[in-house]
């Protein structure tokens, strides 16, 4: 039987689309190598396993970064990438579980169904980030992550590569912080 205990540490869960992961490559070197938080990063990207990502990704930072795997226990002081082409869940024992059902926002992997999840599981110790991109997908997850007490964030629409996604959050949700792409590191630091 699954216990839902307290969340063992914060969680960060960073959703993007298009132009996204410029803004990403460009703070991951920023990160201290001793965050006491567990990094999620959700991208919108092609349906083939891409292990280049991974690759790239890692180059940028000494923090552990790896695909999340079915059934494995999320850890603080790693960041996990969303696969392709899977829904990524976390379930109420803090592992994760991949799910091939319908595309959310025509996305699969969906940043709605993954940081609702995650607020449902981390409540109050959940940080929604939302980067740049060309859809909606990120607004509900946000006002769920506000809803259990967690905090939102969305990138400033004027830094954005492609704005439409954040300012569609920055007026449909309710998001505690906008931030410039230059200072999201320094925000994640201060967890």
């Amino acid at each position: 039987m699954e216990k839902n205990s307290i969340a063992p540490f914060p969680l960060i869960v960073v959703g993007g689309s298009a132009g996204s992961l410029e803004v990403i490559l460009s703070f991951l070197p920023l990160l201290r190598k001793d965050l006491k938080v567990a990094i999620l990063i959700v991208l919108h990207r092609s349906s083939d396993p891409d292990p280049v990502l991974q690759s790239l990704l890692s180059s940028k930072t000494s923090i552990a970064v790896k695909e999340a795997e079915e059934k494995e226990l999320l850890m603080k002081g790693v960041i996990y990438i969303a696969p392709a082409d899977y829904h990524l869940l976390i379930e109420k024992d803090f592992t994760f579980s991949l799910d091939y059902s319908e595309k959310v926002n025509y996305s699969r992997p969906s940043i709605d169904v993954t940081f609702e999840i995650a607020a449902e599981v981390f409540k109050e110790r959940t940080t929604g980030i939302l980067l740049s991109g060309a859809n909606t997908d990120g607004t509900e997850g946000l006002m769920a992550v506000k809803a259990t007490g967690g905090t939102t964030v969305v990138q400033d629409p004027s830094t954005a590569s492609v704005p439409y996604m954040p300012q569609y959050a920055v007026s449909h949700a309710p998001v505690d912080h906008v931030l410039k792409a230059a200072d999201i590191a320094a925000f994640i630091n201060s967890q």
